[in-house]
């Protein structure tokens, strides 16, 4: 007959268990989370930091019409790649201020794409020059592709990663009995178990997001990690296209007649789109084989206020603009996967919204952080000597500090060298990508040469000093200093100013708390210990 003692005792075992499963799956991959959640905590403003990085790219004072925008470039097409075989416009909204395309050239070496790109006046449809910046796109793609690697090793670290954390969600739900009580519980000033009450809250304040958010990451590229479902159920050529017109506007690229015959008017293309989806609903316009009796136009639907990433568009004939197909229904399979994708990529959201977003995900990723830090810190306690750890402990201790204050500095400089890099260097966007990873590297280097707890505040005040002299180096480079954008009601270049000092004070108070930080002695050691030990969860006495 079990007794209440021996389920006592039971339930003690599965929490270790899984504690020590949260901690290990934790820190093992720990550091590419930690990345991993800090640059798509910010992508969720990509667009608005890709503005601020071209300040040459006048703001917008009322949104433009797109079947008028998507005209005009059309026309400029006819100049700048008149030879070109696909091209795609994506249409200035309320979060970007111009007309961005990129179309086909001939490839540099034989077996490989061509591909410009560029950005576009809305109101004359010209190209228009600005700094080569990948702007907030570098730290989208960093996010779940990383950058000097193959991009699908990347997307499959990436989802290690995920699935890494998607466990350390479950096993840390398993291991916390009072997960709730823990919540609303915090003690300033107590060392690990301080460190313990924020990783707690912070786990439990976004718990719903941060499940979501692993979850639907490891969907969005589900085709990669699982793909044999689909090859066992999908064997015919025609049904994989099918599949592949479900998911993907960009129409395949067709046989040229070699006849030549002009593109018909895309504006009134784009005039029927508006009329079903509404006026400023429309995303892009993509055209393959322009100039040819067998071009297709595809204008598809914008993201925005639409809860689903499974694409909506419009077919044409390109040589008439008869309308060839409509498609704005999937299949369910189809559709819950757009919509897992959405859920992920908040796209759909407004302003506010976007918001809640960044600030959930903000306290995920100070949640992959205390936990980083609390492995240190619930160890050093233990050590022998903790002024001479082993190399393990050393080893996580100085990647703890590249990783979490390192991050900042790195993310910061990419900024400044966006102002600071001359604007017409060659592979201008590639030295602001290897300013951002020599940075990270210096900081990596500059923890192991220096003590830990000298390196944390040093390099806390470097990331709270180069964010706070941000805004200064905008005003000085620039024409869009804070005050004109204030008086302008530019939100986008302001909101990142100030921005940039509430993340500086966050920064200071992180270095203030980590100066004024003592390390305990190491308390002796009882000659017997008691049967139920200290799991994660801090179920024990202090």
């Amino acid at each position: 007959m079990t007794t209440e003692s021996d389920q006592d005792s039971a339930g003690r075992g599965i929490r270790q268990s899984m504690s020590d499963l949260h901690t290990w799956v934790g820190l093992l991959l720990g550091w590419v989370l930690y990345a991993m959640f800090l640059t798509g905590t910010v992508s969720y403003f990509k667009d608005e930091l890709s503005q601020w990085a071209r300040p040459e790219l006048s703001r917008l004072a009322e949104r433009p019409d797109p079947a008028l925008v998507a005209q005009r470039v059309a026309g400029s097409f006819d100049k700048i790649a008149p030879g070109t075989s696909q091209w795609s416009v994506r249409l200035p909204d309320d979060r970007n201020n111009s007309a961005y395309a990129f179309w086909r050239t001939a490839p540099r070496e034989p077996g490989q794409r061509g591909f410009a790109d560029g950005h576009f006046d809305p109101a004359t449809g010209e190209r228009v020059a600005s700094r080569d910046t990948l702007g907030g796109e570098f730290f989208y793609r960093f996010h779940f592709q990383f950058h000097y690697m193959p991009v699908l090793w990347g997307r499959w670290l990436a989802g290690i990663a995920a699935m890494f954390m998607l466990v350390a969600i479950i096993s840390g739900v398993i291991t916390h009995k009072k997960i709730f009580v823990d919540f609303f519980t915090f003690r300033w000033g107590k060392g690990q178990r301080s460190w313990l009450d924020a990783h707690n809250a912070l786990s439990v304040f976004g718990l719903p997001f941060h499940a979501m958010i692993t979850y639907t990451g490891l969907v969005t590229l589900m085709a990669l990690y699982m793909p044999w479902g689909g090859q066992v159920a999908i064997k015919s050529p025609a049904e994989r296209q099918q599949l592949q017109a479900e998911l993907s506007a960009f129409t395949q690229l067709g046989k040229p007649t070699g006849q030549r015959v002009p593109l018909a008017s895309v504006e009134n293309m784009v005039r029927q789109a508006q009329e079903r989806w509404g006026h400023d609903n429309v995303g892009r316009v993509n055209v393959s084989l322009p100039g040819d009796a067998a071009a297709r136009v595809v204008v598809t639907r914008g993201d925005p206020g639409r809860v689903s990433m499974s694409p909506q568009y419009l077919e044409f004939e390109g040589t008439t603009g008869k309308l060839l197909s409509v498609r704005d229904q999937v299949g369910g399979a189809a559709e819950t996967r757009g919509v897992l994708y959405a859920l992920h990529l908040g796209r759909f959201s407004d302003t506010v919204t976007r918001w809640l977003y960044f600030l959930v995900s903000f306290t995920g990723t100070a949640m992959v952080g205390t936990g980083l830090v609390m492995w240190t810190v619930k160890r050093r306690q233990k050590l022998p000597d903790p002024q001479r750890p082993y190399f393990g402990f050393r080893l996580v201790e100085r990647l703890n500090i590249a990783s979490i204050a390192g991050l900042s500095i790195a993310m910061t400089a990419f900024m400044w060298g966006n102002r600071l890099l001359p604007t017409t260097l060659a592979g201008r966007s590639n030295w602001e990508v290897d300013l951002f990873f020599i940075v990270w590297a210096a900081t990596l280097l500059h923890a192991v040469l220096r003590p830990a707890k000298a390196a944390w505040v040093e390099q806390l005040w470097a990331a709270a000093a180069l964010l706070a002299l941000l805004p200064v180096l905008n005003a000085v480079t620039t024409q869009r200093p804070l005050w004109h954008s204030l008086a302008q009601g530019d939100w986008i270049f302001a909101g990142i100013d100030l921005m940039c000092w509430v993340l500086a004070a966050l920064h200071v108070a992180l270095a203030l708390r980590t100066a004024r930080h003592r390390v305990k002695a190491p308390a002796k050691r009882k000659a017997a210990r008691p049967s139920a030990m200290v799991v994660a969860s801090g179920e024990a006495a202090e």
